[in-house]
């Protein structure tokens, strides 16, 4: 996931602003409650997020009962795009209702579908996500590129 997030960016056209590690300065100063300069961000480091990361997105999307591949496509995606969205994606691919809350009902469904069939929906439902957002002609070959590469780490993970 670190590969795919890269380092330091602050991209005019990106909304989130200024990150490091798929770390937004908000997200940040709200992790450690206070106001961030340029250089703390600049300076974060995998150690530092680890903790940010297994709160804010692995546990949140229930990353420990997921099946292998599954978890690291939703951890992917929390860390992209938020932990709420990861899950209405998932519960779209599953065909519940999207409401962001990863109840007993999501479970249910998620482990009704053929793990292989619900990495290519779930997949295909981050492509829509993408294409439908405003910066799409900034980012979108980016995004595009990162969907198709998780995707083939997560099937990879099924064998």
């Amino acid at each position: 996931m670190l590969q795919s997030e890269g380092g330091f960016v602050n991209h005019p056209r990106d909304p989130g602003g200024m990150t490091n590690l798929g770390v937004t300065k908000a997200t940040w100063e709200s992790w450690v409650g206070r106001e961030v300069d340029e250089a703390e961000m600049r300076g974060l480091t995998p150690e530092n997020v680890e903790h940010l990361y297994k709160e804010r997105y692995w546990d949140a999307v229930r990353g420990d009962e997921l099946p292998m591949g599954l978890d690291y496509l939703m951890f992917d995606f929390a860390v992209n795009a938020g932990a709420g969205r990861a899950i209405k994606l998932l519960q779209t691919a599953v065909a519940v209702t999207p409401d962001g809350q990863f109840g007993p009902i999501t479970m249910a469904a998620l482990q009704s579908i053929d793990p292989v069939t619900l990495i290519e929906r779930f997949s295909a439902e981050k492509v829509v996500f993408y294409r439908n957002l405003n910066t799409f002609a900034t980012f979108g070959n980016g995004w595009l590129n990162r969907v198709a590469d998780v995707k083939a780490k997560a099937s990879s993970m099924l064998s």
